[in-house]
């Protein structure tokens, strides 16, 4: 679905599975350092959108996710994933119950797989479930932003912003009055700083919870049973994941950042050394200069120098071997 943003002047699109919105808007610091300070709005109207309401939406819900939803207080943010039988993450979910119907928004092209599986899992349950994708349009305002919310929007607030539900037909107007308008390779670069993963980018089809630090934030521990919590359960009591995620200072001199899938090594061991897991995420940060996520074998050093391809790499322990 393609923004009516990207008729913005200096607009340059995204591409791949964040296509249709805008990728920069002819500064990418600019852009950073407005989200920094608070200011601006990012498009992510490409993100899947879905509703579910009904009596029994928080109780449904909460027997398919790995979030503990069954009281959740009208207006509070939360995270959650769905997981497969062997516990590898499937869907991450970005929630908040208005006091009728729980928003959520999900990665780009997901929501159409998201909305089988959960209306397969309806039966006797008092819910309905909508895709809300053609309607309503995300909008992330940063944290400290003093910029107008329009009255009866949903909103879901959390430490890094917030994210508004807004009707698609309101988003060039709302553009106005909340700019600058800030593109989504700024909003991926903050998100690398703070650390915090994203489905399709530090996921393969082997991830669990454990391994990107979900657990806490999207996995409550002391909820009841779920789809895949039996591996859950077993990594957390018994062992560890068999991989982590860290964050990585790369090599400034270098033109050209490490592509996500880039392959990882010890650095004495040269390029024929053996693969210890590969880039997730790059970025061009506007104060840390090149920086990435990545996923690494549990048992690497914490001070081991590392090459991301042909790029020297730092790393900074986000889940703990």
């Amino acid at each position: 679905m393609k923004s009516p943003l990207l008729s913005l002047p200096g607009a340059v699109p995204a591409e791949g599975v964040d296509e249709g919105v805008a990728a920069h808007y002819g500064d990418l610091f600019r852009e950073q350092r407005a989200l920094a300070d608070g200011t601006g709005f990012v498009d992510l109207s490409h993100r899947g959108v879905f509703a579910v309401s009904g009596e029994d939406r928080l109780s449904w819900l909460h027997l398919l996710l790995t979030q503990h939803v069954s009281e959740l207080p009208t207006g509070e943010a939360t995270e959650a994933l769905i997981l497969s039988a062997n516990g590898h993450i499937e869907h991450a979910l970005y929630l908040v119950d208005d006091g009728a119907t729980v928003w959520a928004h999900v990665e780009p092209g997901t929501q159409e797989a998201l909305l089988a599986y959960l209306e397969s899992m309806k039966f006797f349950y008092r819910v309905e479930v909508a895709d809300r994708t053609g309607d309503f349009a995300v909008v992330h305002l940063p944290a400290g932003s003093i910029a107008e919310i329009p009255q009866g929007t949903v909103v879901r607030e959390t430490p890094y912003g917030r994210d508004l539900f807004l009707p698609r037909a309101d988003l060039e107007t709302y553009a106005e009055k909340a700019a600058p308008a800030v593109g989504l390779l700024a909003y991926e670069a903050l998100r690398v700083e703070h650390h915090l993963p994203r489905l399709g980018f530090e996921t393969d089809h082997r991830t669990i919870p454990h391994e990107l630090g979900w657990i806490g934030s999207a996995v409550h521990l002391q909820k009841g049973c779920y789809r895949g919590q039996e591996t859950v359960a077993r990594v957390q009591n018994l062992g560890k994941p068999p991989r982590r995620l860290v964050f990585l200072h790369l090599d400034g001199s270098e033109v050209h950042l490490p592509p996500r899938g880039a392959e990882i090594r010890l650095a004495d061991d040269g390029p024929d050394g053996r693969k210890l897991g590969f880039i997730t995420t790059s970025a061009r940060h506007h104060e840390l200069g090149p920086v990435a996520l990545a996923l690494i074998k549990r048992n690497v050093p914490v001070d081991a120098r590392l090459m991301a391809d042909t790029t020297a790499a730092a790393q900074e322990t986000v889940v703990e071997p």
